[in-house]
Formats: C-alpha cells, sequence, structure tokens
C-alpha cells in the first residue's frame, strides 16, 4: 500500500468519525424529535421480530419495508430503542458517504475527489442531517442503492470499453445482472431511488446499443439487457408479488404520487405552484437556507458567500467541465440524476411538499459537482481547504441555530400546528397508564410514538384531526390490529395537542351526550378521560375523511 492510498484511507475514516460524532451529539442531545412516521418504522421493526413479513410501510405502498428489516436486526442486537434506529440511520449514511466518494472516484478519476464530497456529507446541510438521522422509512437505503446504480453502471460501461471485439466475459454480465438487483430493491424500497436508476439505465442502454454496436453482436447486447431485466426482477419480487396478489393500480399511483396528491387545481397551475416551491423553498432548503420545517434564515452572514459557492459549482460543471468525448457520458448519468428529481418534483403530485426529503439525491450530485469544482476553480490545495472549510462552517452554524431552537429542534414535522413537545412523552404515558386510560382516540403524531414507547401497551387509534380547518383522512389510520383492539375497548380517552378550537368541539359534543368527562394538560398534551360512557368519533362527526 503507498502513502497516497494510507492517506486516503486516514482521510476517509476521519471523515466518518466527524459524521457519526455529529449525529451521535445530536441524538444525545435529544433535540431530534421520534415524530409517527419514525414510530411506525420501529412499530414494524418490532413486529417484524415478532414473526410478521411487511412488505410495505404501514398504510402506504410506495416504500417497502427495507428500512424496518434493518432496524429489527438492531433492535435484535440492542434492545428496542429509539437511539438503536438512530445507530441503524449512522451505519446507513455512513456506507452512503463511502459509495458518493466511490461514484465521485469513478466520474474523475481520482480519490480526492471522493474525499472532497464526503467532506460536504460528513457535515451537511440541516436538511441532510435531518432526513439521513432520523428515518422516514427509506431515505438512507435510496441514496444508498442509488450510489450503487451509478457506481455499477459506470464500472460495467467501463469494464466493457476494456474488452475486445465480439468478446462478452462472465464479469460483465454479472455486473449487470447486479445492476438490475440493485435497482429493483431501489424499486421496493423507496420509489425516490428511481431518479438514479432511470438516467443510469438509459446511459447504459444508450452505451450497450450505441457506443458498443459494433463491439458486441445482436446476441450479446441481447444477453445484457436480459441480464440486467432478470436482476430487476429479482430485487423488485417484493413489489412485484404485491402487484400480482393485489393488482398494480394503487402500486403505480403511489408511486407517482396519490398519497400527497391534495392539490384540487389544474394540472398546469399545479406545475407552477411546484417549480415556485423548487426554487423559492425546496432549493432554500437543499443549500441549508433555511430549515425544511420553518422559514427562517440560518447562517445568515455566511449565506452570500455559500451562494456564490454553489452557483460557481454549478458554472463549473456546465460550461468548464469538458472531458474527453468518451468520458461525457459519466457527466450525463449525474446530471440524469438531477434532471430526474426536479422533473419529478415539478411535474408530479410530489411538488406539493417542498420539506426538503425529496431533494436528498439532487444534493449528492451537487456534493460530488462541488468536489470538481473546487479541484478546478481552486488551484491551491490550502485555498482548496479553506473553501471546504468554510462551507462545512456554514452547515455546523445552521445545524447548531437549529438545535438550540427546541421546540421544535431538528423535526422531520414541517406543518407547525402538529409540532409537539415529546419531551412529554413518558409523563403521557404514565398518566394514562395509572388512570387506566390505555385505549382511545389521537391524532396522527400522537398514536404512534405513544404505541412504540409504551411497549404497545397505550393503543389510541388516529381518528382526531390536527389541522386547525380540521381537515382529516382516514390514511392517517396505518394498522388495523389497533383499530379492533379500541373497538373493543368499553373504556376511552381522547388526546388532542394545540388544538383549541377541537378543544371546544369534544366539549359540545360532550355535553350534548350527556358524557362527563375530566381533563389533563400534561405539555403539548390535553387529555379527556374518565368519560362516563364510551363515545365514537364517528358518533361525532370525526374520523371521516374530509371532502
Amino acid at each position: 500500500m503507498t502513502s497516497s492510498h494510507r492517506k486516503n484511507i486516514m482521510y476517509g475514516v476521519l471523515l466518518l468519525i466527524v459524521s457519526v460524532s455529529l449525529k451521535l451529539v445530536l441524538q444525545f442531545a435529544d433535540v431530534i424529535p421520534f415524530n409517527s412516521d419514525e414510530a411506525i418504522v420501529a412499530l414494524m421493526a418490532r413486529h417484524i421480530l415478532q414473526g410478521e413479513l411487511p412488505v410495505f410501510f404501514y398504510g402506504q405502498v410506495y416504500m417497502g419495508s427495507l428500512d424496518a428489516f434493518m432496524v429489527a436486526g438492531g433492535f435484535a442486537l440492542f434492545g428496542q430503542q429509539v437511539w438503536v434506529i438512530r445507530v441503524v440511520q449512522t451505519v446507513l449514511f455512513a456506507l452512503v458517504m463511502w459509495t458518493t466518494a466511490w461514484v465521485a472516484k469513478l466520474a474523475f478519476g481520482g480519490w480526492k475527489y471522493g474525499l472532497i464530497a464526503a467532506c460536504f456529507l460528513a457535515i451537511p446541510t440541516v436538511n441532510v442531517t435531518l432526513y439521513t438521522t432520523a428515518t422516514l422509512g427509506g431515505y438512507n437505503e435510496a441514496l444508498l442503492l442509488g450510489n450503487l446504480v451509478l457506481a455499477l453502471g459506470m464500472v460495467l460501461v467501463r469494464r466493457a470499453d476494456g474488452l475486445p471485439e465480439k468478446r462478452l466475459d462472465a464479469k460483465i454480465t454479472a455486473l449487470a445482472l447486479l445492476w438490475g438487483v440493485v435497482a429493483g430493491c431501489g424499486l421496493w424500497a423507496n420509489g425516490l431511488s428511481l431518479v438514479y436508476s432511470l438516467p443510469a439505465g438509459v446511459v447504459m442502454l444508450w452505451a450497450i446499443f450505441v457506443r458498443f454496436r459494433v463491439k458486441f453482436s445482436g446476441w450479446q447486447k441481447t444477453v445484457l439487457v436480459l441480464a440486467a431485466t432478470a436482476g430487476i426482477a429479482i430485487g423488485a419480487s417484493p413489489w412485484l408479488i404485491y402487484a400480482v396478489q393485489t393488482g398494480s393500480s394503487r402500486l403505480m399511483a403511489e408511486l407517482f404520487g396519490t398519497a400527497v396528491a391534495v392539490e384540487k387545481t389544474p394540472w398546469i397551475v399545479q406545475t407552477g405552484q411546484h417549480l415556485f416551491n423548487f426554487v423559492l423553498l425546496g432549493l432554500t432548503a437543499l443549500l441549508g437556507f433555511r430549515p425544511p420545517w420553518g422559514v427562517r434564515w440560518l447562517g445568515l452572514p455566511m449565506m452570500p458567500f455559500i451562494l456564490v459557492f454553489w452557483g460557481a459549482v454549478v458554472y463549473a460543471w456546465f460550461w468548464r467541465w469538458k472531458p474527453e468525448k468518451g468520458e461525457r457520458w459519466k457527466k450525463w448519468m449525474l446530471t440524469g440524476v438531477g434532471i430526474s428529481v426536479v422533473a419529478g418534483f415539478v411535474f408530479t403530485p410530489f411538488g406539493v411538499d417542498p420539506s426538503g426529503r425529496y431533494f436528498l439525491p439532487l444534493y449528492m450530485i451537487l456534493v460530488i459537482a462541488a468536489a470538481d469544482g473546487v479541484q478546478r476553480l481552486v488551484k491551491k490545495p490550502k485555498w482548496q481547504a479553506a473553501v471546504v472549510a468554510f462551507v462545512l462552517g456554514f452547515h455546523l452554524w445552521g445545524t447548531l441555530q437549529c438545535a438550540l431552537r427546541y421546540p421544535p429542534g431538528i423535526t422531520t414535522q414541517f406543518d407547525a400546528v402538529a409540532v409537539v413537545d415529546h419531551h412529554f412523552n413518558d409523563d403521557l404515558i404514565e398518566f394514562l397508564k395509572a388512570e387506566g386510560e390505555t385505549r382511545g382516540y389521537s391524532n396522527y403524531w400522537v398514536a404512534y410514538p405513544t404505541a412504540f414507547l409504551s411497549q404497545e401497551e397505550v393503543i389510541f387509534v388516529p381518528a382526531l384531526p390536527y389541522h386547525e380547518d380540521m381537515r382529516f383522512t382516514t390514511r392517517d389510520d396505518r394498522y388495523a390490529p389497533y383499530r379492533d383492539v379500541v373497538a373493543d375497548s368499553e373504556k376511552l380517552a381522547y388526546i388532542t395537542t394545540n388544538h383549541p378550537a377541537l378543544n371546544a368541539y369534544l366539549r359540545t359534543e360532550f355535553e350534548a351526550a350527556g358524557v362527563r368527562w375530566q381533563e389533563k394538560v400534561i405539555g403539548d398534551y390535553q387529555v379527556f378521560y374518565g368519560l362516563s360512557r364510551d363515545i365514537r368519533p364517528d358518533e361525532m362527526g370525526l374520523g371521516m375523511d374530509t371532502p
């Protein structure tokens, strides 16, 4: 091993230590709330250890259960604790860092590019820190599998370049098969991975049928395509089996955004709004100018310089990088990921949600572009280090600003009305157990964290609205067995959060039905308990979809 290789390994390990340390500090400082989406993953993992085999995230079918199976492995080793979930995500993100560095190395031909890219991930923007520390069901997996799709695609094309004409060795065919397995697994794990596999697949098809039109015969090209297709079928087998058993219509609909399709305006108006969301809300969260859950500036004095930096990166990417003709396909593969992210956001219902999670793949491409831009635009190593350090300082400043402001902390909940101070979770659970009020109804953001943290002793069905305008969707009710448990209970309680209008509505309905009750305030939680008789949400006009 040369001294250069030893230095690269040393720097890589140092960056991993920095990344892990940041996530652990945020975890043990308790500034990342344990919200309902993450609680569902935790519950799925617990149920997997009990023998269940869920194929998709409870209540939706555009995100598979791969993340829950990985968390289940963590639970089996270390116990069913929230910190274990975060450790699993930290390990996954370490793999994301390594594979991002690998992609950069393959694209530009040197590990220095990979190390610079990894620097921007060791201390990333608060948006990236959030969605790679607290899980929403598979975003780390989407990034990891996406990086592997890009890397394997580059390795395959590069290896094919070195083969003599009319020779197709077993390794090339195996690479095509492996590429398909990874791409198919990504489709099942998280549909977001399509932003990687679609452009990578297009470039690979171009390479097979155009770049290598003479090198490979017709049957050799067919073998490669069939190998990749077979791999996709293997990797996506849970998705495909589910489609055969239940039909593919819901699968395809949710894959393209029906789960978040709440807009009622014409498509062209929606597209314009999505473009606005991307430019003014999405990009600002992506670059760390604001937290994904709010509109307030982070690291304001440094922001103009950071904007100049990213402008220079984009300039270098599109106007300064002129690779040799035979290498341009790498640039188009990477650029295709960015184009896919933007197009998917602007032209599908996902554009209604500018919180930032859908832009994670775009950030991965940006840090790879930044690695090249720093090398090309800044010639002296000490100034390169200074530029990178300045950007990382901005990222750290923004992260600390958010961490020191609790509530909400660094939160996955971007609707302010639903932000709950989860520091009172244990007090709430203890009170409910002491009063024997372990069954009832609440909203989505209370029901599932309470169920997990209480070892499922406290079961509340999300049948209450949390929006101020009283909007409600039955999609919030994700797990049917809980519904049955509460339906069989004769003693019920109701829990609301930060919702005076709903509290007044419940009091009015209780009085009209002749129900006596007691109330208890615990932090942000308002508990209605000790009901003189059971009264269900449907008797009060609650728990039904709002038109």
